[in-house]
């Protein structure tokens, strides 16, 4: 999913693509593992919030 998006991804916009319903729970559960996966160096975030695949 980040690889086909040319701008960063919010977890609400992760949510609608993996199919999930939108809602707070989801959202914020979504938001976490997304700040997991930017701690530990398989995504970014370039702006609060906003998640990409870090460039080489």
């Amino acid at each position: 999913m980040f690889t086909e998006a040319d701008h960063p991804l919010r977890a609400r916009q992760v949510c609608e693509a993996m199919d999930v319903a939108v809602a707070p729970n989801n959202i914020n559960n979504a938001r976490l593992k997304l700040k997991r996966l930017a701690g530990r160096g398989i995504l970014a975030e370039t702006e609060p919030g906003l998640f990409t695949q870090p460039r080489p």
